[in-house]
């Protein structure tokens, strides 16, 4: 079979203005970026036509480093959805260029569903990454700047917040210090960087419900205090405009094209490890306005993604999902039962018969939520009959809905058994409302505690200074209704990477609690999880090259 990269150069693509017109998105309201990218006016989004589409969420279980394959189940069910009659759209997250040049080569989908032109959207795109990253290191500059400019006067911040963001894995940049040399290069001062991804401003760029709230919430970002104590915002700093201006064209959904030529948006990249793990509400909401169906997906497992999308995406955007996609592969499954990555492509019903605890933990999760659950197994070339049939007759007992997903070799064709089961359990369920996994009203201790040991299965909650301090802190504030945004490895339920299956009885370590307060969330750090990634022994930049003019490495 061809490659990722060999299959999206052999697809003929349609121009973006009538892929624009098969979903009848009006064509005077799209901005073109070439013939087929495009950004969408968010004034078009119909509130009165949101609230008729059926959305779908596709998470997964706690992903191995074998791989889950969401994003190409997320593509191949619309696809399947569109072969099987209905309008269906697919809205999906922006690569980060870290794990693209890290571990990934790319976050497009792969095989027959992908989302297109897929170089473009995994390395510059409409520059969205780029604008969020200026907006955030501005706002250092203009930090730095009036402490260096008001030192005289007697000013000064007696603790700096924010930190620096770079859209690159880069250890040596977690911690810094900045100012060093003469005092005109301005005042000396430990700082340091997470990844993009990780920025508030991408936060509050996917969160934001319109341009004027956009504003609000960069005028809400807390940057630190002042030595008596008061709350020193991006507002007191007079650049909210400024900054506002940088992310205008990026608030603004990208509509693409699927491999079979239907429309996909495609807009924000926040990581469900040391983020919200979500796309952007607006482009979710745009996709509802004109699909009947719209699939979207949430990072990695469906204990951080599928979590954070209910508890903070549609409690937020007051949207509600009909029916939950968990996807499932027999790899994963048996990397769960205790089998080395090595041999995970041999046959061993033992290891599966073990690791299908992982998968029975998540389907408790989501039914807590009240959600409706199909099962999307994930196939791969090496996956044998009985161990296919096993699982099928496992989600069976459990009462879930079972799918195979061929999506990756056969399109929308190999996605059409999923569409039909996902199309037919939402008809045949009466819409359930959303349960949320704590209360705004929750003091933080609860929350933290409802997530940690209902979600994960802790038995034992302990806090560092930092953080019961910080709890202090975020009381006084007044920003305790916030929701919380727990960051910890995805590997595990637990805080520990190297513990797979369906762990129970831990310790869960709460390390710091960074105040989101323009993105209105609070950041709970749990474990060794580090918001700036390394890259590995062989990053995937080894890989990538252009051959004849062509870009190769990417998938």
């Amino acid at each position: 079979m061809k490659s990722d990269i060999e299959i999206a150069r052999s697809i003929e693509l349609t121009k973006i203005k009538d892929i624009a017109r098969e979903v009848d998105i009006p064509v005077d309201h799209i901005s073109n970026y070439g013939r087929y990218i495009a950004k969408v006016n968010e004034d078009l989004i119909d509130e009165e036509r949101v609230k008729k589409s059926n959305l779908i969420l596709v998470t997964a279980i706690t992903p191995t480093k074998a791989g889950i394959g969401k994003t190409t189940v997320s593509i191949g069910l619309a696809l399947g959805l569109n072969n099987i009659g209905k309008k269906a759209i697919v809205a999906l997250r922006e690569p980060s260029l870290g794990p693209c040049f890290g571990m990934k080569g790319g976050a497009a989908g792969g095989g027959y569903a992908q989302v297109l032109p897929m170089e473009k959207i995994n390395l510059h795109f409409t520059g969205d990454f780029h604008a969020i990253t200026s907006a955030h290191n501005m706002i250092s500059a203009l930090l730095d700047n009036y402490l260096y400019q008001n030192r005289d006067n007697g000013f000064g911040l007696k603790e700096v917040l924010w930190r620096r963001v770079l859209d690159v894995n880069d250890r040596s940049l977690r911690y810094i210090v900045t100012g060093l040399g003469p005092k005109s290069n301005g005042i000396t001062q430990e700082s340091g960087f997470d990844i993009t991804p990780a920025s508030e401003i991408m936060a509050i760029l996917c969160l934001a419900t319109d341009e004027k709230d956009l504003r609000r919430r960069i005028e809400n970002i807390l940057l630190g205090f002042t030595f008596d104590n008061k709350k020193f915002t991006v507002k007191d700093l007079g650049v909210a405009g400024a900054i506002t201006v940088l992310l205008k064209d990026a608030l603004s959904p990208n509509l693409v094209q699927t491999t079979e030529h239907t429309a996909a948006f495609v807009h924000g990249g926040p990581f469900a490890n040391i983020a919200h793990g979500c796309n952007s509400i607006l482009a979710t909401k745009m996709a509802m306005t004109f699909g009947d169906y719209v699939i979207t997906e949430a990072g990695f497992g469906a204990d951080l993604g599928a979590e954070k999308f209910y508890d903070i995406k549609c409690r937020k955007a007051g949207i509600e999902p009909k029916l939950t996609v968990i996807v499932v592969t027999a790899r994963g499954l048996k990397m769960h039962g205790g089998v080395d990555q090595k041999k995970i492509k041999e046959p061993n019903m033992e290891a599966l018969m073990n690791g299908v605890s992982n998968l029975d933990k998540h389907l408790r999760n989501l039914k807590a939520f009240g959600q409706s659950i199909v099962v999307a197994f994930n196939k791969y070339a090496e996956d044998v009959d009985d161990e296919i049939e096993f699982i099928k007759q496992h989600c069976n007992d459990k009462g879930v809905g079972f799918a195979v997903n061929n999506a990756f070799t056969d399109g929308g064709k190999g996605a059409e058994e999923l569409a039909k089961l996902v199309v037919d359990t939402i008809n045949e369920n009466a819409s359930k409302p959303l349960h949320y996994a704590y209360e705004e009203e929750d003091s933080v201790e609860t929350k933290i505690s409802k997530v940690a040991c209902n979600q994960y299965g802790a038995s034992m909650i302990t806090y560092s200074t930092t953080s019961r301090k910080k709890i202090m802190q975020i009381q006084e504030l007044g920003y305790s209704s916030f929701p919380i945004c727990i960051a910890k490895t995805q590997y595990s339920f637990s805080t520990d990477p190297k513990i797979y299956g369906a762990v129970d009885n831990f310790e869960f370590h709460v390390q710091d609690i960074i105040i989101n307060a323009g993105a209105e969330m609070l950041v709970v750090v749990a474990g060794e999880i580090m918001r700036m990634p390394g890259l590995p022994k062989e990053p995937q930049a080894l890989h990538i090259d252009i051959v004849d003019g062509e870009i190769e490495g990417l998938s």
